[in-house]
């Protein structure tokens, strides 16, 4: 999640995928609208897309592997991307807001690893909600079995204050900080900015783990559709990241995880499904 827009919330999310598809099959749940999104660009082998598994009719896992599309990583190794591959000038596609809706889409997919790169602001939306009353998007998130929220920022004064609202608006609202990463996420080459250290030393103890991103002239040229392309410290950024999400991961539900909840398939001999994307009828 970004506290603000421009925050590397996809270039940490790509990497993140990339470091965890060494360990189990992994997919990326892309959730913003087409047009602003940078995955369909990156996928090295496009599959159906989202439009293949539409809300209002049931399909079948088959279905869905096939509308995910392939990325690769810096060994070769590969992993899923779920986005909207259809034309500019296509009929707009309705994505869920729900978190729950998306989280049995990738149950539904089997995958052992799954990134979502959200799109809300995750500050505004917090506080936004706590005055409203009721849990808002980062909260729902934060909510699903066995989430780890890593909240990203860029590496600069800025960027630093908008995060550390956030992380304000998250200790108020309840919100898991105990369990979090912070990752700053570089623009420029050279050592991060001094209001960038100093945040970090302020919310390693309120945080599971402080990590960077740095500035990699590749990304910001090409995207990550090259991953094999990548500074050699890019790719163990991702990798300490990886790490870093696995280690609170246990220290949340203990070695080994438990089992995710799974949800349970509607009956339906005919068609066999496996859910749909936005109000997924064929899950419960």
């Amino acid at each position: 999640m970004g506290a603000v827009g421009g925050s590397g919330r996809s270039t940490t999310a790509a990497l993140l995928a990339g470091a965890l598809a060494a360990r189990g099959s992994t997919a990326v749940l892309d959730t913003a609208p087409r047009l602003t999104s940078p995955w369909p660009s990156w996928a090295v082998e496009a599959g159906t897309g989202l439009a293949a598994v539409p809300p209002d009719q049931p399909f079948t896992r088959g279905q869905l592997l096939a509308a995910a599309s392939r990325c690769a990583s810096p060994p070769g190794r590969g992993w899923h991307v779920l986005t909207d591959h259809q034309e500019w000038s296509g009929p707009l596609l309705p994505l869920p807001a729900e978190p729950a809706a998306w989280y049995q889409l990738a149950a539904a997919g089997g995958w052992q690893a799954v990134v979502t790169d959200t799109v809300h602001p995750a500050g505004h939306d917090t506080v936004a909600a706590r005055r409203a009353g009721h849990p808002g998007l980062s909260a729902g998130w934060c909510a699903l079995p066995c989430a780890v929220p890593v909240l990203c920022a860029a590496a600069t004064g800025p960027g630093v204050r908008v995060l550390q609202t956030a992380v304000m608006a998250f200790s108020a609202a309840g919100l898991p900080l105990q369990r979090a990463i912070v990752v700053f996420v570089g623009t420029g080459e050279g050592r991060a900015p001094a209001a960038v250290r100093a945040a970090s030393r302020m919310l390693r103890p309120m945080v599971s783990a402080v990590l960077g991103v740095p500035f990699d002239p590749h990304i910001r040229a090409f995207g990550m559709r090259e991953p094999e392309r990548l500074k050699s410290r890019t790719a163990k950024a991702g990798e300490r990241l990886a790490e870093a999400v696995i280690a609170s991961l246990h220290a949340t539900w203990g070695t080994p995880l438990p089992p995710a909840p799974l949800p349970a398939v509607a009956p339906n001999p005919a068609a066999r499904p496996c859910g749909s994307a936005a109000g997924l009828p064929g899950l419960s």
